[in-house]
């Protein structure tokens, strides 16, 4: 009999989000550095060492985050122990997003999203790094893409989480400067997380995440990086044509894993990103009956599936997958597709009416429960 699958509870998230719940195991082997960067200083924090050749795990956060409050509930969670026993993983915090973060003078300039992933060469370089397997969500999982665009070599993997990308279309913006009249940038961060369903009924870890975004984040320094996100550009990937342009191609050339929850406000562009990548090399993971912050709500399922990522990649061979039931479909969506999106169905990860053939089929992992 498999395993039955734990999640974190609700109760569980605040003292995982502060990194005091005990026995935690986030800051196990830590050593803080605030590294010299030619964008400014960057706080990270690297937990393990170097593991002979493999690489190391790189984390981003997203808007309204630290690299605590985004990855914590991942980290902590026990299947991920397995992980961190084979890489050790390096957390970035975005510039003065980080726990008791100073607040910038007057005039300071924040670096642009193309800035903040150039800073990333010289932190691996400084700390010895030589490569990385990228675990990014939102506004991170930007910045990983743009470092695995430029520095190919310098990334195996990526993770991303609600990747969006896509600039701000003229309509988004109108819509933004429309919603800053009437809303704060809380509520602004708070709808960029979580669908309107998980802000009306998932009260508790709502609650949780409005406190943190409002009170352990500098508001200046917050409202500096929500810009800089708000203000990205395109991100310039193409899907390859098999025979013609697969090595002339802008488009990442590594292994890549994108995932959302089915009822997460960024399933259009998760799955706009997947129409972009190589089919090959990309998996588009739907994570049934989640909502936005999928590392925080279901861990046990995420690590499961990064274990099967790894793998793919020839790292933990001998790994235990007891606690997900993989299977194989075809995904694509047109640029710009609007297809509805399926219900709350474990059984199928892509959008609904989705029309491809050939080269754009991609394959999905279904995320399902066992017991």
């Amino acid at each position: 009999m498999m395993e039955e699958l734990h999640d974190v509870q609700l109760t569980e998230i605040k003292p995982l989000l502060t990194g005091q719940n005990g026995g935690n195991l986030q800051d196990f082997d830590c050593q803080e550095h605030d590294v010299e960067t030619a964008h400014g200083v960057l706080h990270v924090t690297m937990r393990g060492v170097a593991k002979g050749n493999r690489p190391t795990i790189l984390t981003y956060h997203d808007i309204g985050l630290n690299h605590k409050s985004c990855f914590n509930s991942l980290f902590n969670y026990e299947d991920m122990q397995e992980v961190t026993q084979h890489f050790s993983v390096l957390h970035v915090d975005a510039p003065g997003q980080q726990e008791n973060a100073p607040v910038f003078p007057a005039g300071y300039q924040y670096p642009t999203m193309d800035e903040l992933a150039e800073m990333l060469p010289s932190v691996l370089t400084q700390l010895q790094v030589k490569s990385v397997i990228g675990i990014g969500v939102g506004a991170g999982a930007y910045i990983l893409t743009k470092l695995a665009l430029n520095e190919p070599s310098l990334v195996e993997g990526l993770v991303l989480i609600n990747i969006d990308p896509c600039a701000k279309g003229w309509m988004d913006w109108a819509a933004s400067k429309l919603s800053g009249w009437t809303s704060n940038l809380v509520d602004t961060i708070m709808g960029h997380h979580f669908s309107t369903d998980e802000l009306t009924e998932n009260k508790e870890i709502i609650q949780t995440y409005r406190l943190h975004v409002s009170q352990d984040i500098p508001q200046d320094n917050l409202t500096m990086f929500y810009s800089s996100y708000d203000s990205r550009t395109e991100l310039q990937m193409e899907r390859p044509v098999p025979g013609l342009n697969e090595n002339t191609v802008t488009t990442l050339r590594c292994p890549a894993l994108l995932v959302v929850g089915d009822t997460s406000p960024a399933v259009d562009v998760v799955v706009e990103c997947n129409s972009r990548l190589n089919p090959t090399k990309t998996t588009l993971l739907k994570m049934a009956d989640c909502g936005g912050l999928p590392q925080v709500v279901q861990p046990g399922k995420l690590a499961e599936a990064f274990k099967y990522f790894v793998q793919g990649m020839g790292y933990m061979p001998t790994a235990g997958m007891t606690r997900l039931v993989r299977s194989r479909t075809h995904s694509a969506s047109s640029v710009g597709s609007t297809d509805g999106i399926r219900g709350r169905n474990a059984n199928n990860t892509l959008p609904e009416g989705a029309n491809s053939t050939g080269p754009e089929h991609t394959e999905a992992l279904t995320i399902q429960m066992t017991a």
